[in-house]
């Protein structure tokens, strides 16, 4: 059974980054882990042992890398601002690769458009969300019938996104970093409209 100190998860697990986990285990293919939750991007200060929230997620993600790989093979997730792409390339690190697919959704940028950025020797595809999940937008990317997936529990639904996202071979208008936050709108609060 893949555990998690065998893959390219284990050091963002010392690093207490894998937060708020609905799937945290082996999948149900051979030699591979999967990771549904959030990635704590910028932790507040600690003080004495106090555990705060951290500043900055990355939410919603759904992620999986396969035992004995230094990479993450397939990574998704929610950026309230095309801004944190930076902070997510830097948190992953060496776990990334240049034949990893990498999906971010976020919130601040054009809904008509889509993108590709290459950092830290990874391509990025960035998009726009237009539903409320990750979830939902990542099948209608790779043309993914909910249905077919619906008798499927977490591992093998995250299983069946990896598996198609790994053939991914679209291409979008490439941009660097630098030319994204000067497209980039203005970052919505997520907690105005709230009941208090």
């Amino acid at each position: 059974m893949t555990t998690i100190d065998k893959t390219a998860f284990a050091r963002l697990e010392a690093e207490g980054r894998l937060l708020n986990p609905v799937l945290k285990a082996a999948t149900k293919k051979a030699g591979r882990f999967g990771f549904r939750g959030e990635l704590a991007l910028v932790f507040d200060t600690q003080l004495a042992d106090e555990a705060r929230p951290p500043l900055v997620t990355c939410d919603q993600v759904i992620a999986v890398a396969h035992e004995g790989e230094p990479h993450i093979a397939f990574f998704t997730g929610f950026l309230l601002s095309f801004e944190w792409l930076k902070n997510v390339a830097d948190v992953l690190g060496d776990t990334l690769s240049p034949s990893g697919k990498y999906f971010l959704y976020c919130d601040n940028i054009d809904l008509s458009k889509k993108y590709q950025v290459e950092l830290n020797g990874a391509t990025f595809f960035i998009l726009p969300i237009h539903e409320a999940t990750v979830y939902n937008e990542i099948l209608e990317l790779l043309y993914l019938e909910k249905n077919d997936l619906k008798k499927l529990d977490t591992a093998g639904k995250t299983d069946a996104v990896a598996n198609a996202a790994l053939k991914f071979t679209g291409k979008f208008e490439a941009i660097t970093y630098e030319e994204g936050l000067k497209v980039m709108g203005p970052v919505r609060n997520p907690n105005e409209n709230r009941p208090v």
